[in-house]
């Protein structure tokens, strides 16, 4: 195994913009919908829409930003040129740790499903499922992208199955109805936004692909378009179909809806798609974790071992191994819901950072070559970004105190590994 290395250029803009979609569409729209229909009404479609403006803004960001500089760090080297190496530690410690807390969780979650169609229990599952994961992570990028592409097929598919299936149902409900009033519709938007989340993942994969500057840019606005008007299509059919007070009342919407239109053998289909939106995103989840920890131990910030390059593969072989124990670790609890909202807190804070980074290198750094420029500015000062950083604190404020804590206390962790490796200066 060689110390460092080129990660092998094998993506270019279709995987690139599918393996987005399916790390957006992931398992989240599966969950989130019944919860947000109790909050939203029939108006749950509003409630995606407004979440995509605000999605939109920050993914605006990122696209610029990804274009300025494609590396596989990512925030880290973003938030660095902005606002210094110390800074950039902390959240590309936080965007680690939300990654590798994130994969345990699906993983759990797609645990569970086997549990319960095969009986299975759900950690030695989740276990299984990690280990098959990091195993196709290791052995090449392009391989990694055609399972996921493959897998965003099947979830992609799964959506728009429900689409179709409420079509005879158009029409049913009143789609303006809040029993909560606007309040209500805020309160889902800003669950409903971590549907959304993933597009942020995306841009670590500038390293693996061809003409980075320009694909990585145009893929996160495919993916995060594909993402929106799916979840709007899927929402207006789900209460169509059940009513909001329908969907509110089951933990699995999709299932629910399929066994209303078509009967259980279609509930089935569901899980078994479902299955496949766990997998993908863990699978996803671990691939952007791992190829952050590689750019961050590039530039000597990890442990150098986390750099290394699989001399046959071209992928970031110790990196995947690593993020990979880690999240199987964390699976071995069986019950890490509450830290995993940590997650929450971490992408928040991100989101607001990445959004400063690029008022800040608008002013400081006007020349610099920018092959995709985020729209709208006033004096020099872009507006999507200012708008970006007020939602990011907008969602900082509906997270519950003690995880706000739980997400410190990740960050003082944080602080302290980066006075060892960058002596707490800049």
């Amino acid at each position: 195994m060689e110390r460092g290395g080129q990660l092998k250029r094998a993506l270019g803009l279709p995987e690139v913009t599918l393996s987005g979609v399916g790390i957006i569409l992931g398992a989240g729209i599966y969950a989130l919908m019944g919860e947000a229909a109790g909050l939203a009404g029939n108006a749950v479609w509003v409630a995606f829409g407004i979440s995509a403006v605000m999605a939109a803004c920050t993914g605006l960001a990122y696209a610029e930003l990804s274009s300025m500089f494609p590396r596989a760090s990512a925030e880290y080297a973003y938030v660095g040129r902005a606002f210094g190496q110390t800074t950039a530690f902390l959240v590309g410690w936080l965007i680690l740790a939300s990654g590798v807390l994130s994969a345990a969780t699906v993983a759990l979650g797609f645990g569970g499903y086997i549990s319960s169609l095969a009986g299975i229990p759900a950690v030695p599952a989740a276990l299984l499922l990690i280990a098959g994961l990091a195993a196709i992570g290791v052995y090449g990028i392009r391989e990694t992208a055609l399972f996921a592409i493959a897998m965003t097929l099947i979830e992609a598919g799964g959506i728009v199955f429900v689409i179709v299936i409420g079509i005879p149902y158009l029409g049913s409900v009143d789609y303006f109805a809040m029993p909560k009033g606007l309040p209500g519709v805020f309160q889902a938007s800003a669950l409903v936004f971590f549907a959304y989340m993933g597009f942020e993942e995306m841009v670590k994969l500038a390293e693996e692909t061809r003409e980075p500057e320009r694909t990585i840019p145009r893929a996160l606005l495919l993916a995060l378009a594909a993402a929106v008007v799916l979840y709007m299509l899927v929402t207006v059919s789900a209460v169509s179909v059940l009513g909001w007070e329908g969907l509110a009342a089951t933990p699995a919407p999709f299932a629910a809806i399929a066994d209303v239109a078509l009967g259980g053998s279609a509930a089935l289909i569901i899980s078994l798609v479902a299955l496949c939106a766990t997998a993908n995103t863990s699978l996803l989840l671990i691939v952007a974790t791992s190829r952050l920890a590689w750019g961050m131990a590039g530039d000597g910030a990890l442990p150098a071992p986390l750099a290394q390059v699989h001399p046959a593969f071209g992928t970031p072989w110790a990196a995947v191994a690593v993020a990979a124990a880690i999240a199987a670790a964390f699976t071995l609890t069986g019950e890490i819901a509450y830290v995993a909202n940590a997650t929450n807190f971490a992408l928040f804070l991100t989101f607001a950072l990445i959004n400063a980074t690029v008022v800040v290198l608008r002013l400081r750094e006007p020349d610099f070559t920018r092959p995709f420029r985020v729209p709208l500015a006033v004096r020099g000062v872009p507006i999507v970004p200012l708008l970006g950083i007020l939602f990011s604190f907008f969602l900082l404020l509906q997270i519950e105190a003690e995880i706000v804590l739980l997400g410190l206390g990740i960050l003082f962790v944080g602080w302290g590994v980066s006075r060892v490796y960058r002596g707490g200066g800049e």
